[in-house]
C-alpha cells in the first residue's frame, strides 16, 4: 500500500465544521448488519470514506471480502518513519433498526435537542467522522502526525469482524506493517462526577465471546395428548435457568485499578460483592460496569415448532455469552452445569478476552489531549463488557485501546444508547472530541 504526504489545499475548512456533516453523511449511508454474506451498504460506506481521504492526498485502498463487505485502509506517512506506527480502527457497519420505534428516522442524521441523531450516531459513525475530520484537516494544513498512521474503516463488526478486521488481518497483514500501538471504540467518553471532576473512561479490557446455539431434543406428536418428552419444555427450563443464574463476582485487574480510581471520586470505599449501591450512582455507565464483575449469558433467540397442534421433535435457543479475561473455562463449566445434560451446546462465534495495562506513551498522550481539553477530566481505565476489532488486531501484536473522546452531559444515557432506539451524540461532544483528537496526535 502506498504511503501518502500530506497535500495542504487551504480550503479554510476545519475539524471543527465539519464533523457534523461528515457523521450525518455516515448515518445516512443504511449499512445494517443482518449477518451472512451481503452487506451492500458497507461498500457505499467504504467508497464514501475513501473518497473524503482522496481528497486530502491519501491514496485510500478498498478491501472487498464478499460482493458488498468492503473496508477501506489508508497510511499516513509521520515525520519520523524510523518510529513504530498507529492504527486508527472504525466500523462502518451498524445493527438494524426499526424506524417506527424512533423519535426521529434511524437513518436520517437529523439534528434535534442538540444531538445528531441515528443508528450508529455513537456505535461508531461518531468516531469514523471525528478520524475523518481530523485527518482531513490537518492533511490540508500540512500538518504531518509524528510517527505513521494507519488508518481502519471496517466491515462486519457488529456480526464479530469476520468479513471486515479479521478478513484484513489474515489476507493482508502487509497493511499493519510497523503498527505496534491502535485506538478504536468505546472509549473516552466521560461520567461527570461532579463540575470538579469527569472521569473519562479508556478501556484496556474487553470481556470474550461465545455466542452458541442451544438445542434440545424431544419426541414430536400431537398437541393435544400428553408428552413427557416435549423439546419446547426442557428447553426453556434450561433457558430459564441460564437467564436467572448469578455468576461469581470475579475482578479482574482492570476491574480492581477503575473500583479504586472510582473509589477516591466518590470518596468511599468500594466493595465489589455489594455494588448495587455504587451501580445506582453510576447513571447510564453501570450497564457497562455492572457487567464487568462477572461472565454473563443472556438469551437472546428461541425456535421452535410450526404448527399449533404440533409438538415439536426440536427447540433451539441462541445466547450472548460473554466471560472475564482468564475466567473462559470456568464460564463454560458453569454454563454446562446450569443447562443440564440434555442440552447441546454449539458455539456459533467466538473470541478471545483481552487486558493489557494502563501506562506508556500512548496512556500519557490520551490523559494529556483530555486534560487541554478539559480541567476537569481524569482519564481512568475501565474493562468493556462487549468486544470490539481490537480482537482481531491483538493477533498481529497491536496493542490496542478503546478511545473515542466524548464530553457527555451527565443526564445522557450514554450505554443506552448502543443498539438502543433514538441513538443520538452530542454535536459538541463530536466538536471536543476532534480538538482531542487532533492534541493526541501531536503527542502520540
Amino acid at each position: 500500500m502506498n504511503q501518502s504526504s500530506p497535500t495542504p489545499t487551504g480550503s479554510g475548512v476545519s475539524a471543527e465544521s465539519e464533523v457534523v456533516d461528515l457523521c450525518r453523511d455516515l448515518i445516512r449511508i443504511d449499512t445494517s448488519n443482518y449477518g451472512g454474506n451481503e452487506g451492500p451498504g458497507e461498500r457505499v460506506a467504504a467508497e464514501y470514506v475513501a473518497e473524503k481521504l482522496a481528497e486530502v492526498g491519501l491514496e485510500p485502498e478498498i478491501f472487498e471480502s464478499r460482493p458488498g463487505r468492503a473496508s477501506t485502509v489508508a497510511r499516513i506517512a509521520g515525520e519520523d518513519p524510523s518510529r513504530p506506527a498507529l492504527l486508527i480502527h472504525g466500523h462502518t457497519d451498524v445493527v438494524p433498526a426499526n424506524a417506527a420505534d424512533w423519535t426521529h428516522d434511524p437513518f436520517s442524521g437529523e439534528i434535534a435537542d442538540g444531538c445528531v441523531w441515528g443508528r450508529g450516531a455513537v456505535d461508531m459513525k461518531d468516531m469514523d467522522a471525528m478520524t475523518l475530520a481530523v485527518v482531513r484537516d490537518r492533511l490540508r494544513s500540512g500538518r504531518r502526525p509524528p510517527r505513521d498512521v494507519v488508518l481502519a474503516f471496517l466491515a462486519d463488526e457488529e456480526a464479530g469482524g469476520v468479513y471486515g478486521a479479521r478478513h484484513l488481518v489474515d489476507n493482508h497483514r502487509d497493511l499493519f506493517e510497523g503498527v505496534t500501538e491502535g485506538i478504536g471504540e468505546v472509549g473516552g467518553f466521560s461520567f461527570t462526577v461532579n463540575e470538579d471532576l469527569r472521569l473519562y473512561l479508556i478501556e484496556t479490557a474487553q470481556k470474550g465471546m461465545h455466542w452458541m446455539r442451544l438445542t434440545v431434543d424431544g419426541t414430536a406428536g400431537h398437541g393435544s395428548m400428553t408428552n413427557t418428552d416435549n423439546a419446547i419444555t426442557e428447553l426453556c427450563e434450561a433457558v430459564g435457568r441460564l437467564g436467572r443464574h448469578k455468576f461469581p463476582v470475579r475482578v479482574t485487574k482492570t476491574v480492581r485499578s477503575f473500583l479504586d480510581e472510582l473509589s477516591d471520586a466518590l470518596g468511599t470505599e468500594l466493595d465489589p460483592e455489594d455494588m448495587s449501591e455504587t451501580l445506582a450512582k453510576l447513571g447510564g455507565i453501570a450497564k457497562i460496569i455492572g457487567a464487568t464483575l462477572q461472565n454473563t449469558a443472556a438469551p437472546t433467540q428461541l425456535g421452535a415448532g410450526y404448527k399449533v397442534n404440533v409438538i415439536p421433535g426440536q427447540a433451539t435457543a441462541h445466547i450472548d455469552g460473554r466471560f472475564l479475561p482468564g475466567h473462559e473455562e470456568e464460564f463454560l463449566a458453569d454454563l454446562d452445569r446450569v443447562l443440564g445434560p440434555r442440552v447441546l451446546r454449539e458455539d456459533v462465534h467466538t473470541d478471545k478476552a483481552l487486558e493489557t495495562s494502563f501506562d506508556g506513551t500512548l496512556v500519557d498522550a490520551m490523559q494529556a489531549s483530555l486534560k487541554a481539553e478539559d480541567p476537569a477530566a481524569r482519564a481512568v481505565p475501565y474493562m468493556l463488557s462487549g468486544g470490539t476489532d481490537a480482537k482481531s488486531f491483538d493477533d498481529l501484536g497491536i496493542r490496542c485501546f478503546g478511545f473515542a473522546p466524548l464530553k457527555l452531559p451527565p443526564e445522557l444515557d450514554f450505554a443506552g444508547m448502543f443498539h438502543g432506539v433514538d441513538e443520538r451524540v452530542p454535536v459538541d461532544g463530536l466538536k471536543f472530541g476532534v480538538r482531542v483528537l487532533d492534541r493526541f496526535l501531536d503527542q502520540c
